[in-house]
């Protein structure tokens, strides 16, 4: 597979299929200048992005588990059809449990979604054994995309092929690395209310300039701006959250004591990194037959004194 040209000086980078130990097709994609994005095809979950310098900027646990079905810890898992553990269905979800494929007849997106960029178009549906638990037909297609910046974009499209109306939640579970958590600080959730998880979705109202962290955190900002940052302080960058059909916004640290509860977690791992998901939860979105919804997420780093 390869989406190179260089038709009208345009030169989209390269994308190759690899395989893991585990036999799993792995996509990978590479801009001209270096950069890097990998890709796995179960769960349709990224699983690095680097800089042009081969700077790792996603986090993934030592203790991680590669072999399906389980999600692997870090990266960007997919939360999808729901947010955390309701009714019948898995935890989070069952996308990011799944084995996706290669999407040959992708729909038409814009042209600056493609245009110079290193992409790769995938596609998931329901087996039987998931239409059992959550009897929904639908179509989920998600572009990731490297542009020659180095940022990276993931563009969702969910069409509802049933017969009658159904409604999900979404989450797009970033793992960004981080130097401590201590030395980082988030911006633009300023005077949002947040459901905080920690105490049964109790409603509250962020009072602080900026989030920063000295315990356990794991709440949803409600009906946040479409561009948050997350600015590392040790390492002096920046990274910027772009989103669009994504209202919610997911800040999540286990700390300490959690962190030695996660089997797939080192004990003091919860330090190097720092979850902010571009989300839609507290009002689940509805398709009817024959809609469809798109979302999207950007993220760029940049210095930062």
């Amino acid at each position: 597979m390869d989406n190179s040209s260089a038709a009208d000086g345009d030169y989209r980078g390269r994308v190759e299929v690899i395989k893991d130990k585990n036999g799993i097709d792995q996509v990978l994609l590479h801009n001209p200048r270096g950069a890097s994005a990998k890709v796995s095809l179960h769960g349709g979950q990224v699983l690095s992005w680097k800089t042009d310098r081969g700077e790792e900027l996603l986090f993934t646990s030592s203790k991680a588990n590669f072999k399906p079905p389980n999600a692997v810890r870090g990266g960007i898992p997919i939360f999808f059809p729901q947010f955390g553990n309701r009714g019948s269905l898995e935890q989070n979800g069952f996308a990011r449990n799944r084995m996706w494929v290669i999407d040959e007849n992708p729909p038409s997106l814009h042209p600056n979604d493609s245009n110079g960029k290193a992409f790769v178009d995938l596609l998931f549906k329901p087996s039987e054994d998931d239409l059992k638990i959550w009897p929904h037909s639908f179509e989920f297609r998600l572009r990731v995309a490297l542009d020659n910046d180095g940022n990276l974009s993931m563009i969702s499209r969910v069409r509802n092929i049933n017969c009658k109306p159904f409604s999900f939640s979404i989450a797009y579970h970033t793992y960004f690395a981080i130097s401590d958590i201590s030395e980082v600080r988030v911006e633009g959730l300023e005077t949002l209310d947040y459901l905080d998880n920690l105490l049964q979705r109790e409603r509250f109202t962020e009072q602080g300039d900026a989030l920063t962290f000295e315990s356990e955190v794991d709440r949803i900002y409600l009906s946040s701006s479409d561009v948050i940052a997350v600015f590392d302080h040790e390492r002096k960058r920046t990274f910027l959250i772009r989103k669009q059909g994504l209202p919610d916004v997911v800040v999540w640290n286990p700390w300490e004591k959690k962190s030695k509860a996660i089997q797939d977690l080192g004990d003091d791992e919860y330090k190097q990194m720092l979850c902010v998901d571009g989300a839609a939860i507290e009002k689940p979105i509805t398709l009817k037959p024959g809609e469809e919804w798109t979302g999207r997420l950007e993220l760029s780093v940049m210095p930062s004194i």
